[in-house]
């Protein structure tokens, strides 16, 4: 029997609102009401993203590795729609950090707030 059930992954932001915002455009999700520090992006069949404040929030300084990662969300992107997605999350706020240079099935973003996710070809 398991432990625990899996609940939600939680994300540091200076401006969590804007944080959830920009998520929520990315997986076309609902962004929730910001309740004190806390806000949630809600998906189909319950899954959920969250973002909470954290003013002094110090991203990682991916790929230097002097302040690691930590975490990283992958994203599954259609193989003929990656070029699209990729101008879409760019046009949110994302920032470009590796391209898959047609090497890797994969290419490597910063959100808005300096976290790490990857649009993965599917």
């Amino acid at each position: 029997m398991a432990i625990a059930q899996y609940g939600v992954v939680v994300l540091d932001a200076r401006d969590p609102q804007a944080l959830a915002e920009f998520y929520a455009g990315l997986l076309g999700w609902q962004v929730g009401e910001l309740e004190g520090d806390w806000i949630e992006v809600a998906g189909p069949q319950g899954r959920m993203l969250a973002f909470q404040t954290a003013p002094d929030l110090v991203p990682p300084d991916w790929p230097s590795g002097e302040r690691s990662q930590q975490l990283h969300l992958d994203f599954r992107v259609p193989r003929d729609r990656i070029e699209e997605a990729e101008r879409e999350a760019l046009e949110l706020g994302a920032k470009l950090v590796q391209h898959d240079e047609g090497k890797r099935d994969f290419r490597v973003y910063l959100d808005p707030e300096g976290h790490p996710f990857c649009l993965c070809l599917h």
